[in-house]
């Protein structure tokens, strides 16, 4: 559910995290869930080919008129609705800029999302199978099924990025400073996620978690 403080904006609790006080209702769970699916078909995938910049931006009331003229069951959503659904995304999955929102990253598109490159953690991190990881250590890391390669910020972050879909997965450490020299630059996309276009084998390892240590 997300809810408004008049004080301190939209927030996802009964009560608002600052002042502790009741908000204002914006949107249910099972709103905010079906926004967020409609909203990652769009900005995410170019569903309805809406425009947009080559940074991946959509205009916020572009996306408001397509979805009410193709869904008569969000008659409902106004522009609001987005930026609360933006701003409260507890993993950074959207960037608001002006009076358009794009998804931060995700993507099956190709875009020029120009995503900041410095101060990279060391290492970052890919979940894979026991096979995928073979294929990874002597091959790389390519796109799969979206537009960038996709690595988490921590061990645990890929460790559960991976539990989704694998049952035991083997985590794979990538040099960042490394994959930078080599010509691969990765960029922060969101607060756990970083992308890149492709990482070389060279730059891989496996990793048991331990790499500041």
């Amino acid at each position: 559910m997300i809810n408004e403080c008049e004080e301190h904006g939209y927030f996802r609790r009964d009560k608002c995290p600052v002042c502790g006080r009741n908000g204002k209702f914006v949107m249910s769970d099972f709103e905010v869930e079906k926004l967020g699916r409609m909203m990652a078909a769009i900005l995410r995938h170019g569903k309805f080919s809406l425009e947009m910049t080559p940074q991946g931006f959509v205009k916020i009331q572009d996306i408001v008129d397509t979805m009410k003229a193709h869904n008569s069951r969000v008659k409902w959503l106004r522009p609001f609705h987005i930026d609360a659904l933006a701003l409260t995304d507890p993993k950074g999955r959207y960037q608001i800029k002006g009076q358009s929102v794009r998804a931060t990253y995700g993507h099956t598109i190709k875009l020029d999302l120009n995503i900041p490159t410095s101060n990279i953690p060391r290492y970052l991190y890919y979940p894979a199978s026991e096979e995928e990881a073979d294929i990874i250590l002597e091959e790389g890391l390519e796109p799969a099924d979206r537009a960038m390669v996709h690595l988490s910020a921590t061990f645990e972050d890929a460790l559960h990025a991976g539990e989704v879909r694998i049952e035991d997965p083997i985590i794979l450490g990538v040099d960042t400073d490394r994959c930078a020299e080599e010509g691969f630059p990765i960029g922060k996309a969101a607060k756990t996620v970083y992308l890149c276009d492709r990482v070389p084998a060279d730059c891989i390892f496996v990793s048991e978690g331990d790499e500041e240590d």
